[in-house]
């Protein structure tokens, strides 16, 4: 699998994420040569400075481009030559000189370039299965800058990336399923589809997009949809995109599709495979006199116990979010302004917003000192004054510190509207070390919600261990909520979890983490998750107002 995979055409535009992916590969594996050490640098300046624009690069003219600080002379020609060909010959000629399975160890978190280059130099290993063979006899103890606990860490690591290297992120596979499924609306109108499997449960992370189709497949011209076929099976095919992402295509006749496609979710233990025919899934729960539920929330079983009592279930939808909950300023690690961030989220149609800049401790994102504390809360009251119809909350997003306290004084501490109470450093912690940490910043009066509660990063780091019945029950004792971090690479409360906070009355904030107004759109796969761990507006904190939302924060 290639660490970055990337097409452009009429049909693709590389965003600045991706853009800026493809300098900092260039980079990492330039270091793996012993190459240059400023020109390495210079293509690690530009991954940091496009990761962070707003207005896509690829896009602009040359001239306009030279204007960006940080993108030099032969940046911007690479910048031009990937525009016109797809390509950039200096990255393919050092890819072609570099082992692949090398090359896929710069995905692995953790493992940087300097590392690796030892690994391949001096242990002559080319791959990650040959890695793990030669951690397992004990080989890189002796290597320089290794040692008995780094190989044992890294161990670890290269087992969760075998483990996950074929899987997708939700948001990465949706972007993918819409695309796909547009071009077959548009291809044939009348066609019934459905996603199914693991994508059509809005799982955080999948292996493939399932879809159901009423259309034979063997009358389907897979290259006009730019797709590759991998295999074919009576009623089944399985393509890949241009971006290597599978997608499995099942045919149901129209008169089983509702059956079929019914077959394919989580039933109640106690029912049987539905045998009848159906063309519709509605038609079902209107035969059993239960309230129609949703996909997604099939897997929650305070839900179908609702449905099957003919009772409404208010699960979340994006349009039920009034407030844009955890955002970044460039006060703090941010791309935005207050202002700008304001007004994409009032352009987007929410009432209020909560600005949570890093606390003082995040020296690495530019933490407030208590000093810029005031300057913000003054532009704050002066935004709320030009904008009547919109409120701009004062929170911050502060660190919890290793002892398990907030890092600023409680007088400062008192002065916030919300504080978001999230771990940022010193993850590596046992389970009773992170319950203890946890537990204490939750019991703190001036918490109010609790961040990212594992630290997770979905398919790059796993959370540190917590017991979450233990934190949620001190979130219930303290007045806390959980945020459930909408960004797509978090999701974390897991959905799993929600089910136990509704029935212990915690309420679940769906925040974006934005640090761009381009991260307000999050929140979609924030409520993505959130439906398929069951959770109704009534139990979503930021489906409240912003009067609402600030009295559920008292204690």
């Amino acid at each position: 699998m290639n660490v970055i995979s990337f097409f452009i055409s009429s049909n693709c535009f590389m965003t600045n994420k991706e853009l800026a992916g493809l300098f900092k590969l260039l980079g990492d594996i330039m270091e793996l040569h012993d190459e240059n050490v400023f020109k390495i640098r210079s293509y690690k300046n530009a991954y940091m400075t496009l990761r962070k624009m707003d207005e896509e690069v690829i896009g602009m003219e040359e001239k306009e481009r030279a204007g960006i600080k940080g993108i030099g002379k032969a940046i911007n020609a690479k910048i031009s030559e990937l525009a016109e060909t797809g390509k950039m010959s200096t990255l393919e000629r050092y890819k072609s000189e570099t082992p692949a399975g090398i090359i896929e160890m710069l995905a692995v978190k953790g493992l940087g370039p300097k590392k690796i280059r030892v690994i391949w130099k001096d242990l002559e290993v080319e791959s990650i299965g040959e890695l793990l063979y030669a951690i397992n006899e004990n080989r890189l103890i002796e290597l320089n800058g290794f040692g008995a606990k780094t190989q044992a860490d890294l161990k670890n690591k290269l087992e969760y990336y075998l483990q996950n290297v074929d899987n997708y992120h939700f948001a990465v596979a949706h972007v993918a399923a819409m695309e796909l499924k547009s071009a077959l609306g548009n291809a044939f109108p009348a066609m019934k589809m459905e996603f199914t499997g693991d994508f059509g449960k809005q799982a955080i992370v999948v292996d493939e997009v399932n879809l159901l189709v009423d259309k034979a497949l063997d009358e389907f011209d897979w290259a006009s949809f730019d797709l590759v076929v991998v295999d074919e099976k009576e009623n089944e095919v399985l393509v890949n995109n241009k971006d290597g992402i599978p997608f499995r295509l099942s045919y149901s006749p129209a008169t089983t599709f509702g059956t079929v496609l019914l077959n394919s979710f989580d039933l109640p233990a106690s029912l049987e495979p539905v045998t009848e025919s159906y063309e519709e899934e509605k038609s079902f729960f209107d035969k059993m006199n239960w309230t129609y539920l949703p996909a997604a929330a099939r897997q929650s079983a305070h839900l179908w116990q609702k449905a099957q009592r003919k009772e409404p279930v208010s699960l979340i939808d994006l349009k039920d979010i009034k407030g844009v909950v955890h955002n970044h300023s460039t006060y703090s690690d941010g791309v935005n302004s207050m202002e700008e961030m304001l007004l994409a989220a009032k352009e987007k149609g929410y009432s209020y917003m909560l600005m949570t800049d890093h606390s003082k401790s995040a020296f690495y994102a530019n933490g407030l000192k208590e000093d810029r504390l005031e300057e913000q809360w003054k532009e704050i009251d002066a935004l709320n004054e030009k904008y009547e119809d919109f409120k701009l909350l004062k929170g911050i997003e502060s660190d919890i510190l290793s002892d398990g306290s907030l890092d600023y004084s409680d007088d400062v501490l008192a002065r916030f509207d919300t504080i978001i109470a999230s771990v940022h450093s010193n993850l590596r912690m046992d389970e009773e070390k992170a319950n203890q940490r946890l537990v204490k910043a939750i019991e703190n009066p001036y918490t109010h919600i609790l961040g990212h509660p594992t630290g997770r990063l979905l398919l790059s780091r796993p959370g540190y261990p917590i017991d979450h019945e233990l934190i949620i029950d001190a979130c219930a004792a303290n007045g806390v909520h959980i945020e459930l971090n909408a960004n797509p690479w978090r999701l974390d409360l897991d959905p799993v979890w929600i089910a136990y906070a509704m029935e212990k009355g915690v309420m679940i904030s769906i925040n974006p983490d934005a640090h761009s107004t381009k991260g307000i759109d999050d929140i979609k796969y924030g409520v993505f998750a959130a439906q398929s761990g069951g959770l109704t507006t009534d139990f979503c904190l930021n489906a409240l107002d912003a009067e609402g939302f600030l009295a559920k924060l008292k204690k």
